[in-house]
C-alpha cells in the first residue's frame, strides 16, 4: 500500500489497441509515432512502414525514404505563422514607467500574436533573442492550436471535462499529441523570430532534454543547419537531485545566428584573476607578460628541419633544442628577433628552458568561451533575486539568475543593441539588460522589448495572490520596476561615494511602456444586405470602437506604418485641436472631428514625413478633396492617410 493509499480499479475494459502498441513499443521504440483519428485526435500509433523493415532481412518497399523533420500539425503551424490577424497593441500609461523617456517595451499578451504585429515596425532589428520556453515536461503548459492557456479554458475550448467538472486529460507524455502539441506551439513563433532578427543576429534557447532533439530539428530548418553556432551545458545546480540515480544537474542553451557570415559575437571578458597573472618583473616595455610555450603543437611528432636548431640563451651561452623529433614554432631569424627584443624567457636566474613572453597587450581583448558554463550563478540565484525583490513568492520554480542572462548578453549584443524575450515570464532579461547597462557605467543604452501572456499563476490563498498578483504579466512588470529602483539606487550610492573629481555614472534607463493585445481599433462594418438597419448605418458615421482613444489609434497607425513603439510621443494643442507628433516630423496625427481648414494648414506646414487623419475628421466628401489640395501645396512629399 502506498503513502497515498490503495491503488483504484480502473472500472472499464482493457484498451487492448494501446496494450499492443506499448508492447511494440518495448521492442521497437523507433516506431511509435502520432497518428490523427477519425475524430481529429492526436494518439500514439504505429509507422508500419517502418515496423516491416523491422521485421524483414531485406529491403522493403514503402514511401520514398527522404532525410525529414515532421509531425502531426506541422502544416497547420506553418500556416498559423503566415496567417494575417485583426488586433492591435494599445498603451496602457498607467501601468508603464517613465512612458515619455523609455526606450523599453513590455507587451502583455500572445506571443504569437505580439510577433505578428511587431513585424513591420522591428523587421531585422533584433541583435539577440533570448527565450526560455516551456520544457514540455508533462505539465508546464496546456496548449490548444493558438496560444498557452490555462487548464479551466482549455477545457471550456475543448470539452476536456466530464459533466461532474472532471478533467479528462492534461498534457503529459501518455498522450499521443505529447510531442506534436508542443512542436506546433513553438514552430510558427521560431519562424516569426527569424524575421526580426538582425543579420548579424542571435538567438539563445534554453531547454532541458525532454525536447532538444526536436529544437534542434526546428532551428536547422527554420534558421539553418549552418547557422547553428554551439550548445551550451549550464550547469545548473551544485549537486545532482537526490530522487533519480543519475540526476541532471545541467541545461542546454542552444546558439543560432541568422547569417553566420555576417554573425558578431564578443569574447568572454578576463576576470581580475587572469589579469593579475601578467606580471612585469624585468620592466618590459610592452607590459605584464605571462610565459608561454615556444614548442609547435606538431601532430604526431612531425619533423621540420628548418625549426628544428638550437635556441642559445645570450646570457650563459647555454643551447637548448627542442624535444626529440620536435620543432619550436618559428623558424631561426624569429627566434633571434625575438631574443633581440627580449621576448623569450629563460626562467628564474636563467635556469630554465625558453619560454615565449606572452604580453597582456598582444592578445586579445578577451579569452574564448567554452560550451560548459560552469562559472556562473546557479538557479538557486535566481530564486533568491526574485524573493529579495519581491519576497517569498513561490510562483516561479526557480526562475534563470539574472548573472546567466548577463553574460549571454556580453556575448551575443552590442551596446545599443535591441533584445527580445518572448516568453518573458518573471523578467530576468530585462533585469539582466538593465543591469549590464549599469555596469557599463551607466553608458549602456540596450533596449528591450518583453512578451508574456497574462497566464494566471496562482492557486487561491496562495502568497502571490495575496500580494496582488493574479498572472505572471503582473509579477514580470512589478519586478522591472523594482529591479530598476534598486539599480537605481545602488548607482546613486556609488556616485555619492566618490570623490568630487570622481567620474560620475549615468542612470540607464529603467522604464517601460506598457502594450496589452487587443482586437483592432477598427469597427467590423462588414455587414449582409439583408442586416443592414437604420442603427447599423447611424453606426457606420463612425468606424473607430467606441472604447478607444486618440492614443489607441496612434499607436494601431504606427504598428501598420512600420514605426517603433519607442518612439517619442508629444501632443500639442492647435485651436482646441489636440495634434499628436511622433519623433519630430516621423508622423502627425490628429483624430479629432470637423478639423478646420487652418488647423490643416498649420499641420501641414510642419511638413512631416506622414500624417493621417480620421475619416471623421471631416465635415462632408469635399473636406477630403481639400485636405489632399493642401497637402499637395504645402507639404507635397507627406505620406497623407485617413482611417
Amino acid at each position: 500500500m502506498s503513502k497515498s493509499g490503495p491503488e483504484y480499479l480502473k472500472m472499464e475494459t482493457t484498451n487492448t489497441t494501446e496494450d499492443h502498441i506499448e508492447k511494440i513499443a518495448s521492442l521497437f521504440p523507433n516506431v511509435i509515432t502520432e497518428i490523427e483519428d477519425d475524430e481529429g485526435i492526436l494518439r500514439k500509433g504505429i509507422d508500419f512502414d517502418l515496423l516491416r523493415q523491422e521485421l524483414s532481412g531485406g529491403y522493403v518497399e514503402g514511401r520514398e525514404e527522404r532525410y525529414d523533420f515532421t509531425w502531426v500539425g506541422k502544416r497547420k503551424a506553418i500556416v498559423e505563422a503566415n496567417r494575417p490577424i485583426k488586433k492591435t497593441l494599445r498603451p496602457c500609461m498607467e501601468e508603464s514607467k517613465n512612458w515619455e523617456d523609455t526606450q523599453n517595451i513590455f507587451i502583455e499578451g500572445d506571443n504569437l500574436d505580439a510577433m505578428k504585429l511587431l513585424q513591420e515596425s522591428y523587421l531585422n532589428s533584433v541583435k539577440m533573442i533570448y527565450i526560455d520556453p516551456p520544457y514540455n515536461t508533462g505539465n508546464d503548459f496546456i496548449y490548444n492550436d493558438r496560444f498557452v492557456m490555462d487548464a479551466d479554458e482549455y477545457d471550456e475550448e475543448t470539452g476536456a471535462v466530464d459533466d461532474a467538472g472532471n478533467r479528462m486529460f492534461k498534457n503529459n507524455k501518455e498522450r499521443g499529441r505529447y510531442h506534436s502539441d508542443w512542436c506546433s506551439m513553438l514552430y510558427p513563433r521560431l519562424k516569426l523570430a527569424h524575421t526580426l532578427l538582425r543579420d548579424d543576429g542571435v538567438i539563445f534557447l534554453s531547454i532541458d532534454e525532454h525536447e532538444m532533439p526536436n529544437l534542434r530539428h526546428m532551428m536547422n530548418e527554420i534558421f539553418g543547419e549552418d547557422n547553428y553556432i554551439e550548445s551550451i551545458i549550464w550547469k545548473k545546480r551544485s549537486t545532482p537531485p537526490n530522487d533519480k540515480i543519475i540526476g541532471a544537474a545541467h541545461e542546454y542553451i542552444l546558439i543560432y545566428s541568422k547569417d553566420i557570415q555576417k554573425l558578431s559575437l564578443n569574447l568572454r571578458e578576463r576576470t581580475n584573476e587572469q589579469i593579475e597573472r601578467y606580471q612585469n618583473p624585468d620592466n618590459h616595455p610592452k607590459g605584464p607578460w605571462v610565459p608561454g610555450d615556444l614548442m609547435a603543437n606538431v601532430k604526431g611528432g612531425r619533423y621540420v628541419k628548418s625549426l628544428n636548431f638550437p635556441i642559445i640563451n645570450p646570457n650563459t651561452g647555454e643551447e637548448h633544442y627542442p624535444s626529440s623529433n620536435g620543432n619550436w614554432r618559428f623558424n631561426k631569424d624569429k627566434i633571434d628577433e625575438l631574443i633581440k627584443n627580449n621576448e623569450i624567457y629563460f626562467g628564474k636566474d636563467n635556469k630554465g628552458r625558453p619560454k615565449l613572453k606572452r604580453f597582456l597587450s598582444d592578445v586579445k581583448k578577451g579569452i574564448t568561451y567554452t560550451t560548459i558554463w560552469d562559472f556562473v550563478p546557479f538557479n538557486t540565484v535566481g530564486s533568491k533575486e526574485m524573493a529579495e525583490l519581491l519576497g517569498n513568492l513561490t510562483v516561479f520554480n526557480n526562475p534563470k539568475p539574472s548573472g546567466l542572462i548577463v553574460e549571454l548578453l556580453k556575448l551575443g549584443s552590442l551596446n545599443n543593441s535591441l533584445i527580445l524575450d518572448f516568453f518573458s515570464g518573471s523578467c530576468t532579461t530585462a533585469h539582466a539588460v538593465m543591469q549590464l547597462n549599469a555596469e557599463d557605467g551607466g553608458s549602456g543604452t540596450r533596449k528591450f522589448i518583453m512578451v508574456q501572456l497574462p497566464e494566471p499563476c496562482c492557486d487561491e490563498g496562495s502568497e502571490a495572490l495575496k500580494a496582488g498578483f493574479h498572472t505572471i504579466a503582473e509579477i514580470g512588470k512589478e519586478r522591472i520596476r523594482r529591479a530598476g529602483e534598486k539599480i537605481k539606487a545602488e548607482l546613486e550610492e556609488a556616485n555619492r561615494q566618490k570623490t568630487l573629481d570622481g567620474e560620475q555614472m549615468k542612470i540607464p534607463d529603467i522604464g517601460f511602456r506598457v502594450f496589452k493585445i487587443d482586437d483592432t481599433n477598427m469597427k467590423d462594418v462588414y455587414y449582409a444586405a439583408e442586416d443592414y438597419t437604420q442603427e447599423t448605418i447611424e453606426g457606420l458615421v463612425d468606424n473607430v470602437r467606441g472604447d478607444r482613444t486618440d492614443t489607441d489609434l496612434l499607436y494601431q497607425v504606427m504598428i501598420n506604418w512600420g514605426l517603433p513603439l519607442d518612439l517619442r510621443h508629444e501632443m500639442e494643442t492647435i485651436d482646441g485641436y489636440t495634434v499628436h507628433i511622433v519623433d519630430g516630423n516621423a508622423l502627425v496625427a490628429c483624430f479629432e472631428a470637423n478639423i478646420s481648414e487652418d488647423v490643416m494648414r498649420t499641420i501641414a506646414e510642419k511638413k512631416p514625413l506622414r500624417a493621417v487623419f480620421r475619416d471623421g475628421s471631416f465635415r462632408n466628401s469635399p473636406g477630403k478633396l481639400n485636405i489632399e489640395g493642401i497637402f499637395k501645396t504645402i507639404a507635397p512629399d507627406t505620406k497623407l492617410r485617413v482611417i
